[in-house]
């Protein structure tokens, strides 16, 4: 690992570079706050992918594209006078220490749910942040993982079950309403019933400490590497996915699945 002194100069090495990319490359000349918002958001899921593989050479990597918008952002800033790498270095610096008055302050907590509970009545506190419980959560998240931010919120603050096992009662309810829904002839609440069971389930993943998106996107991958199995064993075979048998296909989805447990 390098030294303090070490990454303090990488760190200003991008800079500079940034400075002359800036300065002499047409395209990152060209770019606005506007232009880069769509690109910075790949970056950002191509990081949470690598993440998910647990590859810590891609990570390093995604985390380089991610610090480039960053330090991207920070010099447009500067160049409108608004701000520049110094501020969002500070601020973000003047936020940890006033969100950790148990590391930097008088309060205590013992582990990591009373510090989230601390972090959410800080927050209420705090000099130009969010003034209601919810107001922080951007509109732009994904809808997934907007609902276990909403409902983590709102237990920073009380607001949840006392007992995690009491959850499943209104997972139940939610699925019932469900299926009554989906019995009527016309249905017209079924994605709002469904909605209200996905909230119900996330909400139970939430208490029993499982990431939904990351046991989703676990699935997600398990799914493809069967399927994949499963239609290259077709080729193998001769066969087109569409010309064979759900049965067929099954044997050979059975087999993807022994072969995982090898």
């Amino acid at each position: 690992m390098h030294t303090r002194a070490e990454q303090l100069a990488a760190f200003d090495r991008l800079l500079k570079i940034m400075d002359e990319l800036r300065e002499r490359c047409p395209w990152d000349r060209k770019q606005t706050f506007d232009s880069l918002r769509e690109n910075t958001i790949e970056e950002t899921f191509e990081l949470a992918s690598a993440i998910s593989k647990h590859d810590m050479n891609e990570i390093s990597k995604e985390l380089g594209d991610v610090l480039l918008h960053v330090v991207f952002y920070a010099k447009m800033g500067s160049e409108t006078g608004d701000f520049d790498i110094a501020d969002v270095c500070n601020r973000l610096c003047d936020k940890l220490i006033f969100r950790h008055p148990h590391v930097y302050g008088e309060a205590a907590a013992a582990d990591a749910e009373q510090v989230s509970h601390l972090w959410e009545q800080v927050k209420l506190k705090e000099k130009g942040g969010n003034k209601t419980v919810l107001g922080g959560i951007p509109d732009a998240l994904p809808s997934l993982v907007k609902a276990y931010r909403i409902q983590d919120k709102v237990a920073g603050v009380g607001f949840d079950w006392e007992n995690r096992e009491d959850v499943w009662d209104k997972v139940h309810e939610e699925l019932d309403e469900l299926q009554a829904e989906l019995a009527k002839a016309d249905g017209g609440n079924k994605e709002q019933e469904f909605g209200d069971l996905l909230f119900a389930m996330i909400n139970a993943a939430r208490l029993y400490k499982i990431r939904p998106d990351n046991a989703l996107e676990q699935t997600n991958m398990k799914f493809m590497h069967r399927f994949n199995y499963v239609e290259a064993k077709a080729k193998e075979q001769g066969k087109e996915l569409k010309d064979m048998t759900l049965g067929e296909m099954d044997v050979l989805w059975n087999e993807a699945k022994k072969n995982e447990s090898r």
